[in-house]
């Protein structure tokens, strides 16, 4: 048999990638040093060599793009307390290439901007009840938003190269297929806010959008700027008007066939429950979404913010119906996440959103839950597996994070061109 058949007799061999060339190891090799420097903080070429596995020569090389492309920047001097010159500090640019996040929810839209270390320079919130309104309507204030921004982040000498939007419900290819909580239905996204935001800012570039599910990206935010520790593989929860879910295993989002895994606050908690805006009943948002721990504590359900802190307060000062709402509300959330954690096995369960504030009397009965029904028996109510959400991670800047992953992965698709002569890989 020929050496190269690749006939149905011993089964197909996959097709052979492609050689890489010069340019396609450069480019792979830019992007490794850049994001050696982002994730150091600040390195000198010595140390992103011992770092990567490259040349001191060949790092050099690819530093000097770097920096004339305006990614990294260098000061000062350090000594390694070695023979030898000492070396200068480079750090990623604090000015240059950012990205904007987008967050739209059923009771406000948040927006930021984050600079390439990582760091919020912009953050904007309006609290506004977008439940029942014409979608065109959501996206043109979330573009007025956005522009506020977009314009703030100029002064401080950032560019924007791209926005993500965070949407609840099921997220796919630029298009929220349902989001009960909102009452959409197959609503585009993507091209109605790029459109909206190119008419307020019309001597611009348009901006590349993208989208994706809001807990997804709060799971991502987490993971990039949370305090996991060496935790890759954890269920995180957000708490809002719904209840959402992400799954990350070792360091990768679980997004499922269709992009829709995670889907965790339509999980029934009883089949005779009270009737979800998803069509059926019993879903876990109605026992622990915001809607029904307000309501459950006896505060206004349509309050937002203002009702979790006023729920907050309340249970903090051992109101009775507030303690019985969080406590009901946990049992419902523990029971669920016994089920995830039979399933995936996570090295942690993270609690966000509105959870995060209301731990303290949430994480009793959830954590009792757990203990008992976690098969493996690995589960201790008062173990560190079960945490709150990271204060730095959360769904707008998971988004904005998500445009810089693109930069980090090929700083020469968003860079000018490297001076002549420039060499090495």
């Amino acid at each position: 048999m020929n050496g190269n058949d690749t006939g149905g007799g011993r089964g197909a061999l996959p097709p052979l990638e492609p050689k890489a060339d010069r340019e396609t190891v450069r480019r792979h090799n830019l992007s490794l040093v850049l994001r050696t420097v982002r994730d150091a903080g600040e390195v000198t070429r010595a140390g992103v060599s011992a770092r990567v596995g490259l040349t001191r020569a060949a790092v050099s090389s690819l530093v000097e793009q770097l920096l004339e492309s305006g990614f990294l920047t260098e000061s000062g001097k350090t000594f390694s307390g070695q023979a030898g010159r000492p070396g200068t500090v480079l750090k990623v640019a604090r000015t240059g290439v950012a990205g904007l996040g987008v967050e739209i929810n059923v009771d406000y839209v948040s927006v930021c901007v984050v600079d390439l270390a990582g760091t919020d320079r912009v953050r904007l919130v309006e609290h506004l009840d977008n439940r029942g309104t014409d979608p065109a309507l959501v996206f043109a204030r979330a573009a007025r938003t956005a522009a506020r921004a977009l314009a703030s982040a100029a002064e401080q000498e950032l560019t924007p190269v791209g926005a993500a939007l965070a949407l609840p419900g099921l997220v796919a290819s630029g298009t929220v297929r349902q989001a009960p909580n909102l009452g959409w239905t197959a609503v585009e996204a993507e091209t109605p806010f790029a459109d909206a935001l190119a008419a307020l800012r019309p001597d611009r570039v348009p901006l590349r959008v993208r989208s994706e599910n809001e807990a997804n990206l709060a799971a991502l935010a987490e993971l990039w700027f949370g305090g996991l520790g060496a935790a890759r593989t954890f269920l995180y929860l957000t708490g809002e008007i719904g209840v959402g879910g992400a799954l990350v295993l070792g360091g990768e989002l679980l997004r499922g066939a269709n992009g829709f895994a995670g889907e965790i606050g339509h999980v029934t908690v009883s089949d005779d429950g009270p009737l979800c805006r998803c069509g059926s009943r019993g879903c876990l948002e109605q026992y622990a979404g915001q809607s029904a721990l307000l309501r459950a504590a006896g505060v206004d359900e349509r309050s937002g913010a203002s009702g979790v802190a006023e729920l907050e307060h309340r249970a903090a000062a051992a109101d009775s119906r507030a303690v019985a709402a969080l406590t009901d509300a946990g049992r419902a959330l523990g029971r669920v996440l016994a089920g995830a954690v039979n399933l995936f096995d996570p090295d942690a369960v993270v609690l966000g959103g509105i959870y995060r504030p209301l731990l303290p009397w949430l994480a009793p009965p959830v954590g009792e839950e757990l203990t008992t029904r976690v098969v493996s028996g690995l589960w201790s109510a008062d173990g560190e597996r079960l945490r709150p959400s990271s204060l730095a991670a959360d769904a707008v800047r998971g988004a904005a994070a998500l445009v810089l992953q693109d930069v980090l992965e090929d700083p020469v698709a968003y860079a000018r061109p490297p001076a002549a002569g420039a060499a090495g890989v």
